[in-house]
């Protein structure tokens, strides 16, 4: 059965297809909401708030070939909810990709990791959103703008936001004369 027959199911009520399809996503999900939050416990929180309105939701979505960018929609919204009302309390993570990769030198990976917590410890939840949307998941701006619900211009200034930040963070670790970021566009 494909991913287009399951949304119709599910958006009918099938709970073994909601079942399914949630199966599918959980593990890409709750990796976006923990780079968000910065917390597996909220981070899985979150994501469970996601599926909840997803379900409650679901008839309503009017095209099921779009279920992917939807729900990573409720999940980055649910990380904002969750942010805005934990604001008061820091909060610590451990980074880990969705793939891991190999890495020769094991301390080089540490100090990376602990300049990139460093950077993402200084940015609001709504900027860490667009840049884990656009490096991690790997949606390009446009994307991450409908996504979001965001004029595209409005996502372009806040990546370039985001990016001018963790720059200026990783800067100050790198030795002078050094760019510890490279410079992209924003496509």
């Amino acid at each position: 059965m494909n991913q287009r027959d399951l949304v119709e199911r599910a958006g009918r009520g099938d709970h073994d297809a909601f079942a399914v399809l949630v199966r599918g996503s959980i593990a890409r999900l709750e990796a976006v909401a923990r780079l968000i939050l910065r917390d597996p416990e909220l981070a899985r929180d979150a994501v469970q708030e996601a599926f909840i309105r997803a379900w409650r939701d679901l008839p309503g979505l009017r095209d099921p070939d779009k279920i992917d960018a939807w729900l990573h929609r409720l999940t980055v919204n649910a990380c904002l909810d969750v942010a805005r009302r934990r604001r008061r309390r820091a909060i610590e993570v451990e980074l880990t990709p969705l793939s891991p990769q190999s890495v020769s030198d094991s301390t080089g990976l540490v100090l990376d990791r602990d300049q990139l917590e460093r950077g993402f410890r200084r940015l609001s939840a709504d900027l860490r959103a667009i840049l884990v949307l656009h490096y991690y998941v790997g949606m390009t701006v446009p994307m991450v703008a409908k996504t979001l619900d965001l004029p595209l211009g409005t996502a372009q200034s806040r990546l370039a936001r985001a990016l001018a930040v963790m720059r200026d963070t990783l800067g100050a670790d790198s030795e002078p004369g050094q760019s510890a970021m490279p410079k992209e566009g924003l496509a």
